[in-house]
Formats: C-alpha cells, sequence, structure tokens
C-alpha cells in the first residue's frame, strides 16, 4: 500500500477531489499555506493498493496542471530597514502538484 501526499493550488483541489472519488479513491483534504507566495493550498492524502498508484497518478497529473499568474512583489526600499516600496506584479508560474509517495507499512480502519 502507498501513501499519496499531493499539495495543489486551492483552484484544481474540488476538482482532483471529485475525480478521485468518482475513481473510487478516498481522500482527506487538509488546508495548507504556501510558502513562496504565501497563498492557499490544498493538500490531499490518499491511500492507494500498489497496482493502482499509477492510474492515482494519471488522475492528479491531467487534473493539475501549471500556469501563469501575476503575482505583487514587494521589495525593500534602499537604505531603509523594515520598509518596501509597494508591491509590483510579476509573473509566476502556479498550479501543477506537488506529490510524495510513501510506503505504508501498515493500515487500520477502525
Amino acid at each position: 500500500m502507498k501513501l499519496i501526499i499531493a499539495i495543489v493550488q486551492d483552484e484544481d483541489a474540488s476538482r482532483l477531489v471529485n475525480k478521485l472519488m468518482n475513481e473510487g479513491f478516498g481522500a482527506t483534504k487538509l488546508a495548507t499555506t504556501g510558502g513562496f507566495l504565501r497563498s492557499g493550498n490544498t493538500t490531499l492524502l490518499t491511500g492507494v493498493d500498489d497496482d493502482k498508484l499509477d492510474a492515482a497518478m494519471e488522475i492528479i497529473e491531467k487534473t493539475c496542471k501549471s500556469r501563469k499568474q501575476m503575482a505583487p512583489v514587494h521589495t525593500p526600499m534602499p537604505g531603509s530597514a523594515g520598509m518596501y516600496v509597494p508591491a509590483y506584479p510579476v509573473q509566476v508560474t502556479v498550479g501543477g502538484a506537488t506529490v510524495f509517495v510513501l510506503d505504508v507499512e501498515q493500515f487500520h480502519k477502525f
């Protein structure tokens, strides 16, 4: 058995959960926050049998595509500790999924 930990953008989370559930995969949804953009994302925990791993990974890959987005960037004002120049937008790549697959030694459902 494997545990899939998938960190996805909030925008993709509901669609991914629905697709996983439609294919018979259960998922636990956790609200989390990313460090880079400090924006909301979702971490999904999904337990799968070894022979179903590829199917689950394919659903994640097809559902969570990366895309470009404008994000505000604050820069320090030269010579002024703690003061920042007003934000200006920069194009960044967001979305997609960061996925960890772990071996599960034991699984119990009570």
